[in-house]
């Protein structure tokens, strides 16, 4: 069986679609990855989250290492089996979450020492522990260990984290490699980083593409420069990975991100912004993003969005939707949390379709005013 293939179907500019063949099963691309954190969807069930049209989903290091315990997962089947995911999982190094939620962090050349956010344990996460966590985890794709470099960050500070994460790059790679019969069926990707500095991103790439990876993130963005900032970073980022593998862009995001990505190049996304606005009560159409908690809605019996196929929008208004979430009610953030995910999940297709049809660029253009009319 195919251990890992990335075929691209048609291009339209710096846009592609095509797909990834895994054992596990293929990933349409452009695709976007629903975040399943603490091995769950939150308010989906795994069936739910497959109908929205999702192949693949992400599952994190961090949170799955301290509860339940990457050994307690292994011993259980594995993540697909202990979720109920028989699709492919990508899961991220930790790096981030290290980086973000830990409590009295230190990084050295080993790894990062940290204080558990949960119990304030010591722990050390470093690029070898974080292979083998995904391993026991059995994970499709696994992320390489970095350092997400901070924004702002001075270019000497951006070049010393870019050049860390570099090193254990490499040694994620040997430690992947080593991995048996895991390492025979997943796929490892890197992380491009460097900061908003265009010099540094293609230094970063250059030596990742020098140790070899089935895919290549691009790390280091969405993390406060804003999206005018990030999408001019993309321009220099993408056009130095390798044309034949997919591109990641880690952590993004909103609808008109993902449409701004894809038009220079990206193959793939991950974000919680459509789960967690969900659950807050922020609905997305292609009309632009809705508060479903305002009182205008309080006696509408319209859907969320007359053009959405979710379960939300098949059988509730959105005065129900309003309701259920002005009274904390469960069922108003799993009825959210379906019609966010099937929204992205639609979007995504929609571009895929563009793309093969060569109008991407009518099709953007035509999406972006009407997003962002609101």
């Amino acid at each position: 069986m195919t251990r890992f293939a990335f075929t691209i179907e048609a291009s339209d500019g710096a846009a592609r679609t095509g797909r990834i063949t895994m054992q596990r099963g293929e990933i349409r691309t452009p695709a976007f990855m629903p975040v399943g954190t603490a091995a769950t969807v939150k308010a989906m069930y795994p069936e739910a989250v497959a109908a929205t049209g999702a192949d693949i989903i992400l599952g994190n290091t961090y949170h799955l290492m301290l509860r339940p315990g990457a050994e307690r997962v292994a011993a259980l089947g594995g993540l697909h089996k202990f979720m109920n995911w028989p699709g492919p999982i990508l899961t991220d190094s930790g790096g981030y979450q290290v980086m973000s939620l830990a409590k009295l962090r230190k990084i050295t050349e080993e790894g990062v020492a940290f204080q558990s956010h949960l119990d304030g344990e010591k722990h050390l996460l470093s690029p070898e522990s974080s292979m083998e966590i995904q391993r026991l985890l059995d994970a499709d794709i696994v992320m390489a260990f970095d350092e997400c470099t901070p924004y702002p960050a001075a270019q000497e500070d951006a070049r010393a984290s870019m050049e860390l994460s570099m090193r254990w790059a490499m040694r994620s790679r040997d430690a992947f490699d080593a991995g048996g019969e895991h390492a025979a069926r997943a796929a490892l990707f890197g992380i491009q980083q460097g900061g908003i500095y265009a010099d540094l991103r293609a230094e970063s790439a250059e030596k990742l593409i020098d140790i070899g990876f089935d895919g290549y993130a691009i790390g280091g963005l969405a993390v406060g420069e804003g999206q005018a900032e990030m999408l001019r970073a993309l321009e220099f980022s993408v056009p130095v990975l390798p044309a034949d593998a997919p591109r990641y862009l880690m952590g993004v995001g909103k609808p008109d991100d993902l449409v701004e990505a894809v038009l220079r190049g990206i193959d793939m996304f991950d974000c919680v912004l459509p789960t967690r606005s969900g659950r807050t009560g922020q609905a997305f159409t292609w009309d632009g993003p809705l508060n479903m908690k305002n009182a205008r809605h309080k006696d509408d019996p319209a859907p969320i969005d007359a053009e959405c196929r979710c379960p939300a929008c098949a059988s509730y208004s959105r005065a129900y939707i309003r309701h259920l979430l002005k009274a904390g009610e469960i069922f108003g953030a799993m009825l959210m949390t379906a019609h966010n995910l099937t929204f992205y999940q639609d979007l995504m297709q929609a571009m895929r379709d563009a793309i093969g049809a060569g109008r991407l660029t009518a099709f953007a253009d035509d999406f972006l005013a009407r997003y962002r009319r609101r």
